[in-house]
């Protein structure tokens, strides 16, 4: 499957070419597994489309681990009045501490902001270009990051990226969706969430078929 999100042209036919892919993968799946088929009907196509604030999505990522959504929020609006109104790495590199720490940043989630901000400023990470990268160049680019693990970058590749077979084996929710649907008595590991994406042919949609496990989560 192509990599449509990569792809030069208009953001608007990109849009169109994704949505008519999500589409043929959404049918696809409910042909295949008949447990996802009931799904499709309760809550229609997935929603998540491709963007390009990449570095917004990073920081917001690194800002939320471990607290919850009101908080990030709150953190994430003073940061962005203390960087001037925008999440921009030059500036992240060049604000002093104290000023990131005074919006509510902890001192380790501040060095993960400052490796992410030097890795774009270097080059090590090239946002402009990442949409164009296979996915396990996205992966080694990303993880390369202090504070972003697989479970960032998966989020990232699915929500930002618009890549449709990505299968996040660690999630919690995904974890949760297969145990649901398919008897599992206690939470499934990773190899298990891979044997039912592999015995039920969710590939090369393993991206739709997760947003069906958060909806039976």
């Amino acid at each position: 499957m192509a990599n449509i999100a990569g792809t030069r042209m208009s953001r608007k036919r990109r849009l169109e070419l994704f949505q008519e892919e999500v589409t043929k993968g959404t049918r696809l799946l409910s042909r295949r597994d008949p447990l996802i088929r009931p799904l499709v009907r309760e809550h229609g196509l997935p929603t998540f489309k491709p963007h390009d604030d990449y570095f917004d999505t990073l920081v917001d990522s690194v800002i939320s681990q471990q607290i919850s959504g009101a908080a990030a929020a709150s953190i994430l609006r003073k940061l962005r009045a203390v960087l001037g109104g925008r999440f921009d790495p030059g500036t992240i590199m060049q604000v002093p501490d104290e000023l990131i720490r005074g919006a509510g940043v902890s001192p380790q989630k501040l060095g993960y902001l400052r490796s992410l901000a030097e890795h774009v400023v270097d080059g090590r990470l090239q946002l402009k270009r990442i949409a164009d990268l296979p996915d396990e160049e996205v992966i080694t680019e990303l993880i390369d990051v202090k504070g972003i693990g697989i479970w960032t970058v998966h989020m990232f590749m699915i929500f930002s990226l618009g890549r449709l077979d990505v299968l996040p084996t660690g999630d919690l929710g995904v974890k949760r969706g297969v145990q649901n649907l398919y008897g599992y008595p206690v939470l499934p590991t990773p190899k298990e969430v891979e044997e039912v994406a592999g015995r039920n042919g969710w590939a090369p949609y393993r991206s739709i078929a997760s947003w069906y496990m958060w909806r039976a989560a």
